[in-house]
Order: structure tokens, then C-alpha cells, then sequence
């Protein structure tokens, strides 16, 4: 859907990712009107100061502390993400509210959310979360929220360019999802009626197009000192984001990699950006006052710029590739960096022998929404996909001989991680894994089941580095009089996005279900 009365901007197909805080961190604008501003040229004109906050859902990522970008002192990413929703959440009901009056808005409507495919569960469900506060959801485990990952809407949207691009069913294609901050990839096969499978593990990286910004912004600390970035950052974060946005539209945007067509441009500090002026000292306060604080790029400096991101593109491209032995019939470029003439072309000279074909699908930069919007509509279009970790619960068996002697309890047993669900492989949507248990000691009256998540298939134990626990499960175990003959069925159901945790008490029938954020 393309709102039309988006702040400051109309026929657009996505908002800007940025929000704007006073001082009393009271939110002042979001999407558009919230970028950075030009800084005036009078001091009477100064207005107000604002915070601007940008690519902040990268505080859900499990990402290094300098990866993330700066919130202002007391901000929590959660409030941002909700401030955020919350006036998208106005938009989306005046849009529908114009054209479908009478709607029961949010109870009528399905809202399909498309997160990164390196978000682990937490961040998922920081996400449902803030989707309730922000009012979309009547309650937090509504079943009108719906998740996909940013590579899989991006396939069910390409799939139309499968048919212009003559591929049929048992094709296999890649998604590289390049967008601000990440880059994603995904492997799908095109099944018969129109449906996916997904055949490798989703992949992805902080890659996108945001890091050329910080390559620039690390060339001007080269030029101008880093102690003067830094001091910019902290105390004019405003003025900082307002010179990247000059070097995106005069510079980023136009650059294809083509030295004969690039021509030297040049960045005036004193006006895009004064308050670094003060910050610059000693030979770089010299030079600069030389140049008139005019700064030059060309065709070298821009693409050192891009040439660490791209490269870490193609590497991501490389090893999705290497992980199947099916032959990859096309690849897409889908997100706003796709359409980056120089990233294109040197993908294109990497693979075009690998890869018959190499294209970005119309309009690339709204592939994600627009897909989300088309599997909300039809969620079985999606039938397989790959877990991304391995599941299994935490098991409390006898201590034999070979086991750690420091791993035995007082009563001779010992805690264990029974794997039920092994990453790397396929699952069908709805597909069940289970496993039957029974009371450890014969009037034991309830029984807990721990899930656990880990990246390593061979885990043994439930403490080991890289295992994280789900969620748990308690259920009753009346009639200890009849001893361990009680046993329960506990299955694990991967549904859509989320997966189900079901035990049954096999003697009394009683059910009891659980659901948790499914990790692919």
C-alpha cells in the first residue's frame, strides 16, 4: 500500500526510519520531516534542537555496542520502536478508515511484520511487544500478527519475476536483500502451484548501505582527526547525519563505478556542516582554511568507500551459493542498496558465469513490504523452510559410566540436551518432532520441560556456550500412586513464523501448549 499522506512526502513507497526528540525526549517528528535539517546561516534563525534518532531497531540486533547508532541519554530502543509504530499505526488507520469505512480497526485486519533474518526470538518478541503498546494488537499474543523474515516477503514478491524470467517450477533462486543497515540472503525453490521451499540457511551481515556512510565519515576523520568526529558526533549529531544525507544525494546515489563519468565533488563544511569547524585543529585546521573548508572527493576516495562493503556483499553471496548443490537459476537484488549502479555491476562480474541470471525486480526498494503484503494474503505460498538452530529440551537421565563425574547429581542422574529438530534441516510448515517422557521418581506430581535453541547440532549439555533456553513448560502428574507409568508426549510444532510446544498427559488426555518465536 502506498500512503499518500505520508509527513511531507506523497506517491512515496517507504518512510524514512528516523524519529526526532526535544530535550524532555517528547517525540517532534518521525519519517521525512525528522532528517536533519540545513543548518541556518543566521544564529536568530536557530531553531529549537532537536535528537535525531536513526536505524534504531539495530538495538535489537546481536550486533557490537559500536555498531549501534547513538540514542540520546534515557532513550530505550523499545520506546523509539513504539513511538515509531505508533505514528505509523495513525497513518494505517486513517488510509483504511478512507478506503474501506466501517472497517474494525485493528480487529479486522491481518498485520504482517518483516524483521531481519539474524534477529534471534528476544528481539522478536521486543517486536510483538512494542506492535501491542503501539496499539495494533488488542492483546500481546494476538493471532493477527503475523511474522516473516526480510529475505522470504522479498522472495513471494520476485516470484512474479519468475515468470517474465521464463523459470518453472524446480528452479532455484537466490534473494540478496540490501538494505540500510543488513544484507540478507535466502535460497528458494519454486514448487509446483506457486509455493517455496527454502533449501539453505537464511545468511546476512551488516552490510548495507548505511557502512558507506561510515566509510565517508571515517575519511573525514583521515582528513579533519577523529578526535573532531567524535566531538561532532556526541554534541552535533544533527549537523553529522545532515552532511551524510549531502554525501548520499550529491555523491552515493549517482555513483556507478565508472571513472570516465565520475566528475570531483566537492562538500563546503562551512555550510553543511559548521559546527565541526570548531572541532578541527592544528595542520587540519591549517589545510582546511587553505581550501576554504572545502572538501574533495573523487573517483579514489568514493570508491574506497564502497569497495569494504560490496566486498563483503560478494563473500555473503559466495558461501550462500557454496552451501547448496543445486544450481542457482537467477538472483535478485531487491532493497534500497540494489539500486546502487556500482554494486549491481560488480555483483553481475563476480557471478554472471555462475548464474544465468542477475536482475533487480521492479520497484526493489518496497520488494519487502510489498511481499509481506502478498504472503499475509496467502500463507501457504510458503511450504518448507530451514531451521536456523537446533531444538531440543533439557532431559534428566541416569548417570552411567564415560559420563563427567562432576555432571552427576546426588541421586545418580545426570541434566542432558536431547536434540529434536536439528539446524540445517528442512521443515514443512505444521511439521511435528516429538518425544515421550516420564516422572523421574514414582510420586513425582509435576514435570518441566526446559527448550532450548542452539547453533550446534553436536551440543550435549544445556550450559554449553552458544545454547539459549526458549522458554519452559510445567504440567501436572496427578495419581502418583501409580508410580512412573505416567507418561506424557511433548511435541514441537513449526508453524509459519512461531513454534508450538504441545505435551499431552498420555493417561488423563490434558493438553497443555505453549507458543514461543520460531528461529529459522
Amino acid at each position: 500500500m502506498i500512503f499518500n499522506n505520508r509527513p511531507e512526502q506523497t506517491g512515496v513507497f517507504k518512510t524514512n526510519t528516523v524519529l526526532a526528540y526535544d530535550d524532555n525526549l517528547q517525540l517532534v517528528a518521525w519519517g521525512y520531516p525528522a532528517l536533519a535539517q540545513e543548518p541556518p546561516k543566521k544564529k536568530k534563525l536557530q531553531t529549537k534542537p532537536r535528537k535525531p534518532v536513526e536505524l534504531f531497531k539495530l538495538h535489537l540486533a546481536n550486533v557490537k555496542d559500536d555498531d549501534k547508532p547513538p540514542l540520546p541519554p534515557g532513550l530505550d530502543p523499545r520506546k523509539a520502536i513504539t513511538d515509531y509504530l505508533h505514528e505509523m499505526n495513525k497513518l494505517v488507520s486513517e488510509t483504511l478508515n478512507s478506503r474501506w469505512p466501517g472497517i474494525r480497526y485493528p480487529q479486522q485486519v491481518r498485520f504482517v511484520l518483516s524483521v531481519p533474518s539474524e534477529w534471534h526470538h528476544d528481539a522478536k518478541a521486543i517486536m510483538r511487544e512494542c506492535m501491542f503498546n503501539a496499539g495494533y494488537l488488542e492483546n500481546r499474543q494476538s493471532e493477527n500478527l503475523e511474522f516473516t523474515t526480510e529475505p522470504e516477503a522479498a522472495a513471494v514478491y520476485c516470484m512474479k519475476s519468475l515468470t517474465e524470467h521464463h523459470l518453472s517450477a524446480g528452479s532455484s533462486f537466490m534473494i540478496v536483500d540490501c538494505g540500510g543497515g543488513t544484507v540478507d540472503l535466502t535460497t528458494r525453490t519454486l514448487l509446483p502451484g506457486m509455493k517455496l521451499s527454502e533449501i539453505t540457511e537464511r545468511s546476512g551481515d551488516l552490510c548495507g548501505s548505511s557502512y558507506v556512510d561510515r566509510e565517508f565519515l571515517r575519511f573525514l576523520g583521515r582528513k579533519l582527526g577523529y578526535a573532531a568526529m567524535k566531538k561532532l558526533k556526541e554534541n552535533h549529531y544533527g549537523q553529522m547525519q545532515y552532511l551524510v544525507q549531502q554525501f548520499c544525494s550529491r555523491v552515493k546515489f549517482s555513483f556507478n563505478g565508472n571513472p570516465n563519468e565520475f566528475s570531483t565533488k566537492e562538500l563546503d563544511i562551512e555550510r553543511v556542516c559548521p559546527a565541526l569547524m570548531e572541532y578541527v585543529t592544528g595542520h587540519a585546521k591549517e589545510q582546511m582554511e587553505e581550501a576554504d573548508w572545502l572538501i574533495e572527493l573523487d573517483f579514489l576516495n568514493v570508491k574506497e568507500m564502497f569497495d569494504p562493503v560490496v566486498n563483503k556483499i560478494i563473500d555473503l553471496i559466495t558461501k550462500q551459493l557454496a552451501s547448496t548443490e543445486r544450481r542457482c537459476s537467477a538472483m535478485f537484488l531487491v532493497g534500497g542498496f540494489s539500486e546502487s549502479q556500482y554494486l549491481q555491476q560488480q555483483i553481475r562480474r563476480q557471478f554472471m558465469n555462475q548464474v544465468p541470471i542477475i536482475a533487480v525486480p521492479k520497484h526493489p526498494i518496497a520488494a519487502i513490504e510489498r511481499g509481506a503484503l502478498e504472503y499475509g494474503l496467502n500463507m501457504e505460498i510458503v511450504q518448507t523452510r530451514v531451521l536456523k538452530f537446533c531444538y531440543g529440551v533439557e532431559v534428566s537421565a541416569k548417570w552411567e559410566k564415560g559420563d563427567p563425574p562432576e555432571r552427576r547429581t546426588p541421586s545418580g542422574r545426570i541434566f542432558k540436551f536431547h536434540r529434536l529438530a536439528l539446524r540445517g534441516v528442512e521443515v514443512a510448515v505444521d511439521q511435528k518432532f516429538y518425544y515421550t517422557a516420564g516422572p523421574v521418581v514414582p510420586n513425582q506430581t509435576d514435570m518441566t520441560f526446559n527448550i532450548f535453541i542452539t547453533p550446534d547440532n553436536n551440543a550435549k549439555y544445556c550450559d554449553e556456550d552458544g545454547m539459549k533456553m526458549l522458554g519452559k513448560m510445567k504440567i501436572d502428574l496427578p495419581d502418583p500412586q501409580r508410580g512412573k507409568n505416567r507418561l506424557v508426549e511433548f511435541t514441537l510444532t513449526f508453524g509459519t513464523m512461531e513454534v508450538k510446544a504441545t505435551a499431552i498427559n498420555k493417561r488423563t488426555g490434558q493438553i497443555y501448549e505453549s507458543s514461543f518465536i520460531l528461529e529459522f
